[in-house]
């Protein structure tokens, strides 16, 4: 685990090849809405990504080059606005081949500790690496399994923006001029209604797993915002605001392709896929 938090020398980027690009980014919709400047800067970004992260494969997995590149592309589309220093103080991405169930110790509310072995499909570390399945990163790019809403790359991504100022709670550093009390107001307010609906027994548009920990909430609004934004939109609209004035982006302005609107709607519901990760603490 050590190996995890030692520093590594940064690489000079190299360009993106252009036909590897369209590959790699080709199946995600909220790909397609990009302006072309937009998705120019989005591949340079995607370069020094990749030139400052190692990325690991376990189980005898390679990580191809195009698999790295589908991983960069849309980890960096949550700091296309902000800026490649969003992700420093870390190294490392490691890939599993599908969902993996680490041993861990989990305390009741009763004071008894019991031994978990959950499936689950990525997780952050405090000053540590990303971990994916990379068959949940491969499924939000297929169209006849995509759910949608479901992006664990941008999930536990998401969890490494929220950990710039501690652990994950679901409160990021915000950018100059944003209100505190506005973000704090919103979130709150949209995580009980949530975490109620939930309780209630109610079907609803964003994922249930949110209602594990504000953390989970910011990480999952997160994944709807850049994929399903007009449900996040409607849903929950000032907490729409607070990320579209976050992240500098607008993505339910954009011309956006019909399915955007339609595909996985009624698909398999995101709990059965499999946890993604809590942001962990650093050991």
């Amino acid at each position: 685990m050590l190996g995890w938090f030692r520093p590594r020398a940064r690489r000079s980027p190299r360009s993106i090849p252009q036909e590897l690009w369209r590959r790699a980014t080709a199946p995600w919709l909220f790909m397609r809405g990009l302006e072309p400047a937009q998705a120019e800067r989005l591949r340079e970004l995607a370069a020094r990504l990749l030139a400052a992260k190692h990325f690991s494969g376990t189980h005898g997995l390679e990580v191809s080059e195009l698999m790295q590149v589908v991983v960069a592309a849309q980890a960096c589309i949550l700091i296309l606005e902000l800026g490649e220093e969003w992700y420093e103080g870390w190294s490392e991405i490691i890939v599993y081949p599908s969902q993996f169930a680490p041993e861990r110790e989990v305390m009741d509310e009763a004071g008894v500790v019991h031994l978990t072995k959950d499936a689950m499909a990525g997780e952050a570390w405090l000053g540590g690496p990303v971990i994916l399945s990379y068959e949940d990163v491969a499924m939000a790019g297929d169209e006849r399994m995509r759910v949608a809403g479901y992006n664990v790359v941008i999930h536990e991504f998401a969890h490494k923006l929220d950990m710039l100022n501690g652990a994950a709670n679901g409160f990021p550093p915000l950018n100059a001029g944003m209100s505190r009390e506005a973000w704090a107001q919103a979130f709150t307010e949209a995580y009980k209604d949530l975490c109620r609906r939930v309780k209630a027994g109610e079907d609803t548009d964003i994922d249930p797993y949110a209602t594990e920990a504000p953390g989970e909430f910011f990480a999952v609004v997160s994944e709807a915002f850049f994929e399903i934004p007009d449900i996040v939109r409607e849903t929950y609209p000032a907490v729409y605001a607070q990320l579209a004035e976050f992240y500098r982006q607008d993505p339910a302005s954009r011309e956006l392709p019909r399915e955007w609107r339609l595909g996985g709607r009624e698909g398999e519901r995101l709990e059965a896929r499999g946890k993604r990760g809590k942001g962990r603490g650093e050991r």
